[in-house]
């Protein structure tokens, strides 16, 4: 894929302080057990022109987040974080990233031609007025619409309940809606979330958490990684990702890899879907389905898991447990296993283990007050994108990228921990200036791919890839196709 696109090059010294700050601190989180710190990386350009409006540097923090997770795919394919076969002291490869794509990357980067694709949200789902405020219910999920209801006592029509809400607090209906099973958040402000206990929490967490484990000698190991060496063309050629994920990071985090040659394989528990992402988020994968409240089931995944190089999941801390794969199961299974994972609102504090998207978490931290108030709009204003959900969902590639490159050089396995929080407080350490950048301009046909992708749902054609690397296409060799489509085997 590629695309020919207005706009300059720079520089990563060059490209705006917004960038280079949000990248610095995405690269720190990747290497956090470097004996040293990341020094700015030489080979990285910007190009491309124009922002998305928001009340943050929106299209600059896509940028950084993009390129964090290609520029650890560029130092693994010539052994800058150690010599797998190639020229031990290559010239580290080219990077471009262009911020008019990214921007286009961090909303949807499918293009359906000659259909329509399903709505992204349920009809309930949304931003209500309380009587002090405002709250979102997520009811994308039929479970998740019964409990909203069921607090509110009332059936499943907007207008219905819009007049109940409005006699609601915002904090009492939120707690209501949780306690009852479901997904909401009141708006706060960002300096109340700070003073939140669970917002104080968040601060106290790395961008990343971070741990290894010596797998040099265990036993039980199944997969040959002395056997395995990154090529320049493919550098995940031969890598397995068991993708255990759900909306929207995780599964942005293993269209990545698989884009740089990695095997994946995503599990959905039978008769789950997703119509409004799915498309949006297969591509590049093969897609089966098992039911894990089945001892047969569970089984298969195990198999899977032992013969995994990289697992992502996004369960809640205490799902996979309950299914008897709590972490020391995973460990036990496959010592060398790289095992990514996200929670929402953290992995501390009394929230840790609340559910929650990445339009609940913006409303919580703050995002969307500041988005009403830049704008001066009686509402919430959110972000242009799910970017929360993009820019972890790249941080989580990176890191298990990063992780690849321990294990073999040090012979280590790793657990990776991310939050959508965490990662949203890294976006509000900055705001857009005033006056704003050049405003990004409209889609051209330029932008987009040639290659016509036959999927599942129709002929879809993508944004053309916002990240390339010199000598190494990015490339996914499956086009997206409908869940429970594939056996749940390697190939």
């Amino acid at each position: 894929m590629h695309a020919t696109v207005s706009g300059r090059t720079v520089s990563l010294a060059d490209a705006s302080h917004f960038v280079t700050s949000y990248l610095d601190a995405m690269r720190l989180a990747i290497a956090a057990h470097a004996a040293t710190p990341p020094t700015a990386p030489d080979n990285l350009t910007i190009s491309g022109s124009g922002a998305l409006p928001c009340a943050f540097p929106y299209t600059d923090f896509a940028t950084a987040a993009i390129a964090s997770a290609t520029l650890t795919v560029a130092g693994l394919t010539t052994g800058a974080a150690g010599d797998y076969g190639l020229a031990a002291h290559a010239a580290k490869p080219a990077v471009n990233v262009d911020r008019r794509l990214a921007s286009f990357w961090f909303q949807t980067s499918l293009r359906a031609q000659g259909w329509s694709s399903p709505p992204m949200w349920d009809p309930i789902a949304g931003d209500y007025r309380t009587s002090d405020g405002w709250i979102r219910l997520h009811t994308n999920a039929p479970h998740h619409r019964a409990a909203a209801l069921a607090a509110l006592g009332v059936a499943a029509d907007r207008d219905t309940v819009a007049r109940e809400v409005a006699g609601w607090q915002a904090d009492a209906l939120e707690t209501a809606v949780v306690a009852q099973g479901g997904c909401a958040a009141a708006m706060r402000t960002i300096a109340q979330w700070d003073a939140h206990p669970q917002g104080e929490a968040v601060a106290r967490e790395p961008l990343l958490h971070w741990q290894t484990f010596d797998a040099g000698l265990a036993a039980g190991a199944q997969r040959d990684i002395a056997g395995w060496k990154p090529m320049a063309e493919r550098p995940l050629s031969g890598i397995r990702v068991l993708d255990l994920t759900r909306i929207l990071a995780g599964p942005t985090a293993t269209r990545f890899l698989a884009g740089f040659g990695a095997q994946v394989l995503r599990i959905d528990p039978p008769g789950w879907d997703e119509p409004g992402t799915v498309p949006e988020v297969v591509l590049g994968k093969r897609c089966a389905r098992l039911d894990l409240k089945q001892t047969d089931g569970r089984a298969v995944l195990e198999t899977l898991l032992r013969e995994a190089d990289i697992v992502v999941h996004g369960y809640r801390p205490d799902a996979l447990d309950s299914l008897g794969l709590s972490a020391a199961r995973r460990r036990e299974l496959n010592p060398m296993l790289i095992d990514v994972s996200l929670d929402a609102y953290g992995w501390q504090g009394p929230w840790q283990a609340r559910r929650g998207f990445d339009s609940l978490v913006q409303m919580s931290a703050g995002i969307a007050d500041a988005g009403m108030r830049a704008t001066g709009v009686p509402q919430p204003v959110p972000l242009p994108g799910q970017g929360i959900d993009y820019a972890t969902g790249y941080l989580m590639a990176a890191a298990a990228v990063h992780a690849l490159a321990l294990r073999q050089t040090q012979l280590v396995g790793s657990t990776v921990r991310a939050s959508l929080a965490r990662t949203a407080r890294l976006l509000v350490t900055h705001r857009t200036p005033d006056p704003m950048p050049s405003p990004l301009a409209a889609e051209t046909p330029d932008d987009l791919s040639a290659r016509i992708e036959d999927t599942s749902w129709g002929p879809v054609r993508r944004v053309a890839t916002p990240m390339s690397i010199a000598g190494t296409p990015v490339d996914w060799a499956l086009p997206a196709m409908a869940l429970g489509t594939a056996t749940p085997r390697w190939p």
